[in-house]
């Protein structure tokens, strides 16, 4: 897709004259975690990026974590998950809390580690909530999350395009601390307790 945003609040308006289709993250894999609050996103490619947009609506937000490679899942978190090459089992998890703050780690299962600063610092985020740590308790509440990830990002699976790609991977929305714990996924995950990190069940994710 040729588009030259290089700001990401400027993602929703730019899905939306493009018409790009949203998709639920609504599966809840196990019932002892019934809340589900509404949750929605949307992928695209640039030349150089992948740009997503997350539209969600909970009872309960909080962002307590305020630095990158903190524990955002414990907050009000919306993650990709995604395997670039389904021949090599390297997968990275790009983990944010609804203030932006990011956690992203690299490897193949059982040998991961945690992106350095400047890999980092290239990925752009916007949150409608700003970007100071919030807690909200018992009030419903719509926020949004869009993201820049460029090429860079993949720093273990060098590719020159996004373009013809087919990766695996999954969406999720969590918030492991939150009033409500919840851990939907937009692919389902066949496993008797919570656990993303479940690259067996990844969706097919195909740039055209």
């Amino acid at each position: 897709m040729k588009t030259d945003i290089a700001d990401p609040k400027d993602i929703p308006l730019f899905f939306n004259k493009a018409a790009i289709t949203y998709q639920a993250i609504d599966q809840v894999n196990w019932a002892t975690y019934p809340y589900k609050p509404r949750v929605s996103f949307a992928i695209a490619y640039t030349d150089k990026a992948l740009l997503i947009h997350y539209l969600v609506e909970e009872k309960h937000v909080r962002a307590v974590t305020n630095h990158d490679n903190g524990k955002v899942f414990q907050d009000a978190c919306v993650e990709f998950f995604v395997q670039p090459q389904a021949s090599d089992l390297t997968y990275y998890n790009f983990e944010f809390n609804c203030i932006g703050k990011l956690l992203l780690q690299a490897g193949k299962p059982g040998k991961r580690a945690l992106a350095t600063e400047p890999i980092l610092n290239s990925i752009k985020r916007w949150s409608s909530l700003g970007s100071d740590p919030i807690n909200i308790q018992n009030q419903t509440t719509s926020w949004q999350l869009a993201v820049i990830i460029p090429l860079t990002a993949f720093y273990l699976n060098p590719m020159d395009s996004f373009a013809n790609q087919k990766f695996k991977g999954n969406f999720y929305k969590c918030g492991d601390k939150l009033e409500q714990p919840h851990y939907l996924s937009w692919s389902p995950i066949h496993l008797p307790h919570p656990q993303f990190h479940a690259i067996d069940f990844f969706g097919n994710i195909n740039f055209q």
